[in-house]
Parts: C-alpha cells; structure tokens; sequence
C-alpha cells in the first residue's frame, strides 16, 4: 500500500476533511425538512410528494454501487467527491427551473442518481487518508453532526424568511458549499487493487464476514426507523411542546458527537465487532423502554442511548471498513454498506408506518427485534 511522507502525517488533511463532512451535513440538515416543502410549494399533493421521495430512494440504491465502483475504477477518490458534488448541484439548479409532477420526478431522479454515491466516497477517502496519517475517525466525523444540528436550528428560522418557492435555492447554496470544499481535499496516493480484475477486486461481497457485518450495521440502523418517522408525532400527540421535542432531538446527537469526540480514546480491546454489539445493546434496551410512552424524566435518559444505538454501530462498521476493506475496492465496500443500510432502512420504515398506525408506540418493540437481529449478525462475524 502506498506510504505518505512523514513530512505530510501533519499536513491539514483532517481538518480540511472536517470541513467537507460540515459541509456535507449542513446541506443534508436543509434538504431533509424544505425539499418536501418546496415541493409542496411547486403544487404537488402529499401522494406526488410521496411518489417522489420513493422514487429518489429507489434510484440512490441503484446509483451508489455504480458510483462508488467507477471511482474505484479510476482511483482517485477526492476527484470523484468533487464530480459527484458538481452534478448534484447542477441537478439542483434545475430543479429550480422545472415545473410539473413529471419533470420534477426526472430531476430528482437524476439528482438520487448523482448524490447517492457522495457520503459512501467522502468516508471512504476519509478512511484511508487517516488511517495514513494514524489519525481517528470519530474526533473528524464529529463535525458532520455539529453542522446537522446547526443547520436544524438555523432552519426553522430561515422557513420564516424565504418564501416556499425559494428553499430550492437554500439547498442548491449547500450543494455548491460541499463543491467548494471538495476542491480543497487534500489527494491521496492512487491505489491499486491487490488482484487485476473487477471480480478480484471487489470480493468483499463472498466474504462471509463483510456479509455478516454488512447485515448487522444494516438491520442495528434499520431499527431507528419508528424513531426517524414518528417520534416527533408520537411525542406530540403525548402533549410534548415543539421546545421540548427539539431538546430531545438534540440531546440524541449531542451523545453522538461527544463519542465521536472520544472515540480515539477508546481502549484497543473495544474493537469494531464489540462496538456494533454495545450499539444493538444500546438499541434494545432504548426501544424496549420507548414503547411504553416512558415520561420526560426517563426519555430524555433514553435518547442518550443514541451514543450507542447510532453512534457505536456506525463507528464499529467504519473500523470495520478501515481495515479490512480490499485495496483499490474501498469505495465500492463503503458504497456497498450504504446501499444495504438504505434498502434496509427502507423496509423497516414502511413496517413501522403499518405498526404505528396499529399499536402506536408499541411499534419501538418491533424495533427492538432488529437490534436483536443485528446483534445475532455481529455475533456470527465474530466468530466467522
């Protein structure tokens, strides 16, 4: 594998790559609440919307393997990041100038296309660029987190000064900032695949291990789905003010930025398997004690637990990928994981609309049993 300089260990590598995951999730932070808005804005109705963000997760699971594949192919994975970045920003800009259901749903499907494979590339550099540097994950990927929660809370004031029809524009300005800042990475040494051949190269997918590890990371995150869907219904509909329900949303990825903050200064023992299991423990336990409409007093304890049921998982399955991800396949492995936490993710969420509208708060016990699934998974890849 190819050597840095020791002269280069220092260089601004991670804070540059700091600033591209604020970037990122600074942009996903505005996309995620206005684009159904401006959507609605546009003169769709709640179906076409749904229609459209269907379609858009259909086709980012179809975009990502391929993505992430080409950039193996060529190898240079802070050019792909900057192609990718470009094409989604100028998907959006013709967003903005597109009107009616069927050329809406064309740009956003060409939008899916082009961004899916972003976040896969972006960790996928940062992977094997800090592992060169013998630098941690976790104290860089923090500030992803630190930008999503500022742009939720930059985002509620930003609704009351633009007009609906405008947030488009809001969203194309944080695409063009992740531009900006992947021309600023820092290149990697290429690196070339340990085997000629594209069957050689990305073998991740016979391993029996990655397999299991792909589906324990997969079915753990999976199990947010009631949470990510219909918490903030659910704690409404329990008399929970907008104030309070904003500081349970917060107190959840406060927990998951201070382990990130600590992640280097976890002991070697605790090593990628062991911190998926602490995650689907973390898991079980806060969806089992959900389901039964705990008061304020326990739930905001709870949603502390998000350290463990996001947090310790996603960081177990990236030291996971750092270290056992093929030569010249790293991106396709990273876009791989993505695509089966998306498919998984998709299909625990339309379960758990089919179980809120049955049981209510009940429907966390079901998730509850993904954790466990996810649990027994990370289990057989120990001892795979």
């Amino acid at each position: 594998m190819a050597r840095l300089n020791p002269a280069n260990v220092n260089d601004s590598f991670a804070s540059r790559l700091a600033l591209a995951y604020g970037a990122y999730f600074l942009a996903s932070g505005w996309y995620l609440p206005f684009f159904p808005a401006w959507l609605a804005a546009r003169g769709l109705d709640p179906a076409a919307i749904g229609v459209v963000l269907a379609a858009a997760q259909v086709v980012r699971v179809l975009g990502t393997p391929t993505g992430t594949r080409l950039a193996d192919r060529y190898g240079l994975a802070h050019r792909a990041i900057l192609v990718a970045a470009l094409a989604a920003t100028a998907m959006i800009a013709l967003l903005g100038s597109v009107a009616g259901f069927g050329a809406i749903l064309c740009a956003v499907a060409l939008y899916a296309l082009v961004s899916g494979p972003i976040m896969p590339l972006i960790d996928a550099y940062a992977l094997r660029g800090l592992s060169l540097r013998s630098r941690a994950y976790g104290p860089v990927r923090l500030w992803g987190s630190v930008a999503f929660v500022a742009a939720n809370l930059s985002g509620g004031f930003l609704l009351d000064v633009l007009a609906p029809g405008n947030l488009i524009w809001l969203i194309f300005a944080g695409n063009g900032l992740v531009v900006l800042v992947a021309t600023m990475l820092i290149p990697l040494p290429r690196e070339e695949p340990a085997q000629s051949g594209t069957a050689a190269t990305h073998n991740h997918l016979r391993q029996p291990r990655f397999l299991a590890i792909m589906a324990a990371g997969s079915l753990i995150q999976a199990s947010h789905a009631v949470y990510y869907g219909f918490s903030t219904l659910d704690w409404t509909r329990h008399g929970f003010d907008g104030k309070t329900i904003g500081m349970l949303w917060a107190l959840g990825v406060i927990a998951e930025i201070i382990l990130f903050a600590f992640a280097a200064r976890l002991p070697p023992a605790i090593g990628p398997i062991a911190l998926m299991l602490i995650g689907a423990m973390g898991a079980i336990v806060r969806w089992v004690a959900t389901a039964f409409d705990p008061p304020l007093a326990l739930l905001a304890p709870l949603q502390l637990l998000h350290a463990m049921s996001f947090g310790a998982t996603h960081l177990g399955t990236m030291l996971y990928l750092g270290k056992a991800a093929p030569p010249g396949g790293r991106a396709s492995a990273q876009g791989d994981i993505a695509t089966a936490s998306s498919v998984m993710m998709a299909l625990a969420s339309a379960l758990s609309g089919v179980l809120y509208g049955m049981g209510g708060s009940l429907a966390y016990a079901a998730m509850a049993l993904f954790a466990a699934a996810g649990a027994a998974c990370a289990l057989v890849a120990r001892k795979l």
